[in-house]
């Protein structure tokens, strides 16, 4: 294993760090006031239009999509230091690169099992920026943790389908220029394997019978810069059956392949999140006194930010082994440390940044610092994807198998 960085990852890293630095840190504070001077909360601030404009401007979009045909062709090990800059305001610098969940899953799956029409009119538009996409697969009603447990009906109608269900926590659901929903539902609920009951269809926002209800809060926030998460129903949406993606009960396989990729994406961004933590936490040590001396010298502190160091270093080489496992014996083959990273990432994280706040005091749960905001994602992501519990039981019983 060779995580040393190659010719093209250094130069697509310096332009990066460069953008952020000249570009995206500065717009934090622009944002924030042009989004509370537009009409709805939903709407997207000007300066994210300048981000994306300039960034497409040197050549620093798209750059998730590991195929040249719709992106920059990048392996998982040449993107994860790249996601990981991002991760440092990821607010802005993900949407500013085409980078941002849920449209690069979303994309993910229309490049890999979309036809050729679903392409042109859905996935071409979200490589070029125009539009933005939701994944519509957690309910209410049941532990959507079991994705067999999915209650929304997906049901033949001649040449259509018929859409009866609720979702919610559907990210990017109340941005305006969201206009397609991949649905996931069942399509034989009864006679099936009960993971070959699901199915995912394209269902246009604008399509009679589909309700973005309300936004749903993530502990009080609502991340307006991603379009929020909705509660959404669709009450008998009709769709032609051409806008299945895949065969019908290739749900479950589809969304499987998603994650993959996804999952890394999170961890790399979750990374810059607690670098950006580590950073604070240092420059509110060494500005602040306390009981006569600076917090950079109460061993407290010094231990807090020697353990936050060394956590990150565990993490990064852990997700840069399994980006390169990805890369070089697929996804199926890295499972295990795909299931790893989603379990120690977030977690770590979070603790980084709770110490971050804490260290803040009440600084750390205002809005003058991006601390309580980034905590509140760090967490949200060890629900994300699938919760901790659900990868630590699939790892364990897979660790168990080699022993029976």
């Amino acid at each position: 294993m060779d995580f040393a960085f190659d010719a093209r990852t250094e130069e697509l890293r310096a332009k990066l760090l460069a953008f952020m630095e000249e570009h995206v840190h500065p717009a934090e504070a622009v944002a924030e006031e042009q989004r509370a001077a537009l009409d709805s909360p939903w709407l997207t601030p000007a300066v994210v239009g300048e981000l994306k404009a300039e960034a497409r401007r040197q050549g620093l979009w798209n750059l998730f999509l590991p195929d040249e045909e719709y992106g920059a062709g990048l392996t998982n090990l040449q993107y994860a230091p790249l996601a990981e800059i991002t991760g440092r305001s990821p607010q802005l610098a993900p949407t500013a690169l085409n980078c941002a969940a849920p449209d690069t899953g979303n994309m993910e799956v229309l490049a890999q099992f979309g036809d050729e029409r679903q392409r042109k009119q859905w996935l071409e538009p979200l490589l070029a920026g125009e539009i933005r996409s939701a994944f519509a697969m957690t309910e209410p009603e049941v532990a959507s943790s079991d994705a067999t447990n999915i209650e929304t009906r997906i049901e033949r109608d001649g040449d259509d389908y018929v859409i009866t269900g609720r979702k919610w926590y559907i990210s990017g659901a109340m941005n305006p220029d969201c206009k397609i929903f991949i649905v996931m539902g069942k399509t034989d609920p009864e006679g099936a394997d009960v993971r070959r009951q699901q199915s995912m269809v394209l269902v246009p926002r604008d399509t009679p019978g589909v309700e973005v209800r309300r936004a749903m809060r993530v502990y009080g926030y609502e991340d307006h810069y991603h379009g929020g998460h909705a509660e959404v129903v669709f009450d008998r949406a009709r769709v032609p059956v051409s806008n299945l993606i895949g065969e019908e009960g290739g749900g479950f396989a589809i969304a499987q392949a998603r994650l993959g990729p996804g999952r890394i994406h999170h961890c790399m961004r979750l990374i810059g999140m607690a670098e950006r933590g580590i950073e604070l936490m240092c420059r509110r040590a060494v500005d602040r006194t306390a009981f006569g001396k600076a917090l950079a010298q109460q061993g407290q502190v010094q231990e807090w930010i020697a353990d936050a160091r060394v956590a990150v270093e565990q993490l990064r080489l852990l997700v840069l082994k399994t980006a390169w496992l990805m890369d070089t014996v697929g996804n199926r083959e890295a499972h295990t440390e795909i299931q790893a990273i989603k379990i120690a990432t977030p977690r770590t994280v979070v603790q980084i940044l709770d110490r971050a706040v804490q260290l803040h005091g009440a600084g750390g749960v205002s809005q003058d610092f991006p601390l309580a905001e980034l905590w509140a994602a760090a967490r949200t992501l060890q629900l994300a994807d699938g919760p901790d519990e659900v990868h630590q039981r699939s790892l364990a019983r897979r660790e168990v198998k080699r022993y029976v």
